[in-house]
């Protein structure tokens, strides 16, 4: 007996609502997926759904305020509906989110398959918590890696889960308390998850964690192991991988030297400064001063001379001066990274920054938002130019077509386009970079493709 069909004659639906990182991203597809395996149709967030599944972040403030708006919204278009809170916010904040009217599950981050379980049984059996929420959230810091894979992503890039936790205990950061200590994936069940999508015609995987270089601290597995294994095993399959955020500290002689010499190796890395100056770092407690970090972007920068840098920065961190945020500034503008995403500092209760003194105000934080946004702008223009008069052509994998236009990201990250056929997306395509216009590198083919 199946009680859903039975009462309404149809397959139940699920809307599942994803915020924050490519974690929570990979973690959504995997429970749509063991949804769909007991016969639920997995619909848009944006109709109204019997469940609804909100896989909430907790990285900021406003992360956690739009993950409650979030419930509140779903909950409104259809207020019978069943609504499973999981993810950072649900880890860290059960307590709050439990005093919201409608939910009535609250699944914690080591628990996450069990989404799919309880809507499982609810579609059988019809029966569902619902005088108070039900919080399942066992323990992050005991837990082992969740057993999860995902094996049906229509994408010619692809995100790949390989490790959870981070240990790292910055003073600002609220997530190792919603995700817990370092668990890492079986390099085994890496490869068998990475094969799946190769023979499937992926052509691009992203491998990411909450602290991906931190891959193999629980297990003594090594994070350029894995990436020799994944380069000779994957290597028929012309896929490249791409590393997901990291820390400068990574990039030892050994590990640069290792993965450069990788074909399938993408020459580009997103690195997880958060500032420019050494005082900063050090009242962040991160675990490298600038020059440091500098040195290490040099060593990349040598052994894959077309390599570009992506990063994260916050400004308006407690005791941050003027000149400590020229520093940053001059930071960005001297590794000329392609990418700078900026975050005002976010005051996250229980964390050691939360009562740092020299709070810096939220006008200054704003400014200097503003004031960095020009400068990432300015280092952006420098790298693409720079890349473009080197006179190299990039090999881009081809994503979405538009009137007569392919667009897509090269190895190193370029996003790049080209007149062309629909019928070349999902493919890899050598072009030849001519100028850098509106944010784009525009390209033609290559006279050997």
């Amino acid at each position: 007996m199946n009680y859903f069909r039975d009462t309404f004659g149809r397959a139940p639906t699920v809307g599942i609502l994803t915020l924050g990182c490519k974690v929570n991203q990979y973690e959504s597809e995997a429970i749509a997926e063991e949804c769909k395996k007991s016969g639920i149709t997995v619909s848009s967030p944006d109709f109204s759904c019997d469940f609804y599944v909100v896989n909430s972040c907790s990285v900021t403030a406003e992360a956690d305020r739009k993950s409650c708006q979030m419930i509140r919204r779903l909950k409104k278009l259809n207020p019978l509906s069943v609504m499973i809170v999981t993810g950072c916010s649900a880890q860290r904040e059960s307590g709050r989110i439990a005093k919201i009217d409608g939910v009535d599950y609250i699944v914690g981050n080591a628990a996450k398959m069990k989404c799919a379980e309880i809507i499982a049984d609810i579609a059988e059996n019809g029966t569902v918590h619902r005088n108070s929420p039900e919080i399942i959230i066992p323990s992050v810091d005991s837990a082992a890696f969740e057993r999860m894979k995902i094996t049906a992503y229509p994408r010619t890039r692809q995100v790949i889960k390989i490790e959870d936790g981070c240990e790292n205990r910055c003073a600002y950061c609220a997530i190792p308390d919603g995700r817990g200590t370092v668990r890492s994936k079986a390099p085994a069940d890496v490869l068998e998850e990475v094969l799946e999508f190769c023979r499937n015609g992926c052509r691009e995987i992203v491998l990411t964690g909450i602290e991906t270089a931190s891959y193999g601290r629980d297990t003594g597995d090594r994070l350029d192991d894995l990436l020799v294994m994944l380069d000779r095993e994957c290597g028929e399959f012309g896929v490249r991988f791409r590393l997901g955020s990291v820390s400068p500290l990574l990039f030892t002689e050994e590990f640069v030297s290792r993965v450069s010499s990788l074909k399938s190796a993408a020459h580009h890395f997103h690195i997880s400064m958060q500032s420019g100056s050494d005082s900063v770092l050090a009242g962040m407690r991160r675990h490298y001063t600038s020059s440091e970090a500098g040195e290490a972007l040099k060593r990349v920068r040598k052994a894959m001379p077309d390599v570009m840098f992506t990063t994260d920065i916050i400004v308006g961190f407690p005791g941050e001066t003027d000149a400590d945020f020229a520093e940053t500034a001059a930071f960005i503008l001297e590794h000329k990274f392609l990418y700078t995403h900026i975050f005002p500092y976010s005051r996250r209760d229980g964390t050691p920054a939360a009562t740092m003194p020299r709070q810096v105000a939220e006008e200054v934080k704003k400014k200097r938002a503003a004031t960095l946004a020009d400068v990432a702008a300015m280092s952006r223009t420098s790298a693409v130019n720079g890349f473009i008069a080197s006179g190299s052509p990039i090999e881009v994998l081809i994503e979405t077509y538009k009137d007569g236009k392919l667009y897509g990201h090269s190895g190193n990250f370029l996003d790049a386009v080209a007149d062309g056929d629909p019928s070349l997306r999902g493919q890899v395509l050598r072009l030849d970079p001519v100028r850098y216009e509106d944010g784009v590198v525009i390209c033609k083919m290559h006279k050997e493709q």
